[in-house]
C-alpha cells in the first residue's frame, strides 16, 4: 500500500481546525459567568447550552432528563450520593469509569486502524496524535470545548459518509444493493434473519444497547448543560433522529460491502468476510471503491466520530472523579481553583491512559462489553431506584450492585476468553471452546439488581424501624441515624445560583409508606417544590 501524503496532509488540517475550534470554546468559556463557577462551567457548560449546540451534541429523555435536570445535579453520581451515601457512589463511580475509559481506548483502537488502512500511517503515532489533541481541546475548555468541537465534528461525519456513498453505490463491482438484500450474490443477503434458537440473544441486546445506554455521564452531562428540564428532553429527542441520520450512511456503507465482488477491485481475494476483516469494511470500502480524495473526507467522518466521543468520555471520567470521588467524598470544602486543576490533571491522566490501553491491550473491546454490561446490570437498576422508588436504601443499593455484579461475571465473556461459571439453557461452544449464552441472563441480572435493591432496602427498613435489629447496627447510617455525614445534604450538592434549592429532594424521610404509593414516584414527574423522599439518612 503506498503512502497517502495528501491523505496526510488533509488530516492535518482537520485536527488543527478541531483544535482551533476547541480553544474558541475555551475562550468563551473563560469569558462566561463568574469565577467561582469555573469548575462547574467545565463541568455543565454553565447550564446555558443551547438548542442548536445542544441537539448536535447529545446525539430516554423522555423519564430520566426532566428529573435529572430539574433537581439541579451536576454529575449523573450526585443523586446516588445525595440518597446512598458517598460509599455507595465511589462504588457505582468503579463501572461508569470503566465503560468511559474502555471506550476511549477501543475507539482510538479502531481509528488508528482505520487511518493506516487509508493512508497507511503507523498505528500507534495515528492514535497517539488524534488523543493528544482530543485531550488538549478537552483540558483547556471543558464541556465548551467538547460541546462546540461535536458541532463540527458532526458535521464532518454527516458530510464526509454521505458523500462517499453514491461514490462507493456506483463502483463497477458492486451489485444493486436492494438485490443483494434478499438474494444470495457474492455472499448470504445482508438483510440477514435471526435464528430462532437466537431470539432470546437479540433480545438481550436490544435491551442493553436501549436501556444501557441510558446511565452514561457523558448523556447526563448534556442534559445537567441544558438550560431547563424541558430543554433537556427536547434535545433528547432532536438528538435520537440525529443517530438515526447519522447512522444511514453506515449501514449503507456496510450493505454496499456485502454486495461487492472484491476479486474485481485492488483488495482481490479472498473476501473481507473470508479474511475477518469484516469489522474494517468501513475503511476498506472508502479505500478501494471511492476516489482518493473522497476517502480522505470519509476519514475526515471517521476521525470526526471518534474524537467527538472520546473526548466526550474522557471529560466524563474527569468530572465524576473531581466532584463525586475528590470534592464531595474526601475535600468537600475543596476550592473552585482546586477542582479546576483536579480536573485538569484527571483529563491528562484519563486521556493518558485510554491511549496505553488502546495501545497496548489486545482485548480492549472485550473489557469494553464487560464494562458496558456492568452499567446496565448494576448502574440503569440503581438509577431507576434513586429517581423513582420510595424507599430504597444503601443497604439495598450494595446488595443489588453486589448480585448483579456476580451474575454477570458468571455468565462468562467470550471477547475476554472467559468461561461461565452458570450454565444457562441453551448455551454451546464457540470454535475457541468458549461456551455462548443464548439465555438472556444480562437482563436478568439488571432484574435481579433492581428487586434486590428494592426488597433488601425494606427488609432492612422493617427491622430497624420494628426495633427487631439495635440501632448500633445500623451501621452504614441508613436507616435509623439522625444526622448522617454520609449522605450529601442539599447546600454540598449544589452550589449554583442558578438553581433553586427547594427543588431537591428533601433530606428527611416520612414512614408512612402505603403500598401504592411504594413503587410510583410521581413527584417525580410532577415537580413540584415539594420533592419526593430520596434520602434516608434522618430518622425519628
Amino acid at each position: 500500500m503506498a503512502f497517502h501524503a495528501e491523505g496526510l496532509v488533509a488530516i492535518i488540517v482537520f485536527y488543527l481546525a478541531i483544535l482551533a475550534v476547541g480553544i474558541w470554546a475555551a475562550w468563551k468559556t473563560k469569558n462566561t459567568g463568574s469565577e467561582g463557577d469555573r469548575s462547574e462551567a467545565i463541568i455543565v457548560g454553565g447550564r446555558d447550552i443551547g438548542l442548536l449546540v445542544g441537539g448536535f451534541t447529545m446525539t430516554g429523555g423522555l423519564f430520566f432528563a426532566k428529573p435529572m435536570r430539574s433537581k439541579g445535579y451536576v454529575t449523573m453520581l450526585d443523586p446516588f450520593q445525595q440518597l446512598y451515601g458517598k460509599r455507595m457512589g465511589g462504588l457505582l463511580f468503579i463501572p461508569a469509569l470503566m465503560g468511559e475509559m474502555f471506550w476511549a481506548a477501543a475507539i482510538f483502537s479502531a481509528l488508528g486502524a482505520t487511518i493506516s488502512v487509508i493512508i497507511d500511517v503507523n498505528i500507534n503515532i495515528s492514535v497517539i496524535i488524534s488523543a493528544l489533541i482530543a485531550t488538549m481541546y478537552t483540558l483547556v475548555g471543558g464541556l465548551y470545548s467538547v460541546a462546540y468541537t461535536d458541532v463540527v465534528q458532526l458535521f464532518c461525519i454527516f458530510l464526509g459518509l454521505w458523500i462517499s456513498v453514491p461514490f462507493a453505490m456506483s463502483h463497477p463491482a458492486v451489485t444493486d444493493i436492494g438485490l443483494t438484500a434478499v438474494h444470495h450474490v457474492h455472499q448470504a443477503p445482508w438483510l440477514g434473519s435471526i435464528n430462532s434458537l437466537d431470539i432470546y440473544t437479540w433480545l438481550d441486546n436490544f435491551l442493553l444497547l436501549t436501556l444501557g445506554g441510558i446511565p452514561w455521564q457523558a448523556y447526563f452531562q448534556r442534559v445537567l448543560s441544558s438550560s431547563s428540564a424541558t430543554y433537556a428532553q427536547v434535545l433528547s429527542f432532536l438528538a435520537a433522529f440525529g443517530c438515526i441520520v447519522m447512522a444511514l450512511p453506515a449501514i449503507l456503507i456496510g450493505a454496499i460491502g456485502a454486495s461487492t465482488a472484491w476479486n474485481e477491485t485492488e483488495y482481490g481475494v479472498p473476501d473481507p468476510m473470508t479474511k475477518k476483516e469484516a469489522d474494517m469494511i468501513l475503511p476498506i470500502v472508502l479505500q478501494y471503491l471511492c476516489p482518493v480524495y473522497i476517502s480522505f473526507f470519509g476519514l475526515g467522518a471517521v476521525s470526526a466520530a471518534v474524537m467527538s466521543s472520546a473526548d466526550s468520555s474522557i471529560l466524563s471520567a474527569s468530572s465524576m472523579f473531581a466532584r463525586n470521588i475528590y470534592q464531595l467524598s474526601f475535600r468537600q470544602n475543596a476550592s473552585d481553583r482546586e477542582l479546576v486543576w483536579v480536573m485538569r490533571i484527571t483529563v491528562f491522566l484519563f486521556g493518558a491512559s485510554a491511549t496505553a490501553m488502546a495501545l497496548l491491550a489486545s482485548s480492549v473491546y472485550g473489557l469494553w462489553y464487560l464494562s458496558s454490561d456492568l452499567v446496565y446490570i448494576i448502574i440503569f437498576p440503581q438509577l431507576l431506584c434513586v429517581l423513582f422508588i420510595k424507599g430504597t436504601n444503601t443497604y439495598g443499593a450494595i446488595a443489588g450492585y453486589l448480585f448483579g455484579l456476580v451474575l454477570r461475571i458468571t455468565g462468562g465473556e467470550p471477547y475476554l476468553y472467559l468461561q461461565p461459571l452458570i450454565y444457562y439453557p441453551g448455551c454451546y461452544p464457540d470454535e475457541n471452546n468458549i461456551y455462548i449464552q443464548r439465555f438472556p441472563f444480562k437482563t436478568l441480572a439488571m432484574l435481579t439488581s433492581f428487586f434486590t435493591n428494592i426488597i433488601v432496602s425494606y427488609l432492612a427498613k422493617y427491622l430497624f424501624e420494628s426495633g427487631t435489629l439495635p440501632p448500633k447496627l445500623d451501621f452504614l447510617d441508613a436507616v435509623v441515624a439522625r444526622y448522617s455525614r454520609e449522605h450529601m445534604d442539599k447546600a454540598t450538592l449544589v452550589k449554583s445560583d442558578n438553581i433553586v434549592l427547594n427543588e431537591l429532594a428533601p433530606v428527611n424521610p416520612r414512614h408512612s409508606l402505603t403500598l401504592s404509593s411504594t413503587f410510583t414516584n410521581k413527584e417525580a414527574f410532577n415537580y413540584v417544590d415539594s420533592s419526593p423522599e430520596l434520602s434516608n439518612a434522618e430518622d425519628n
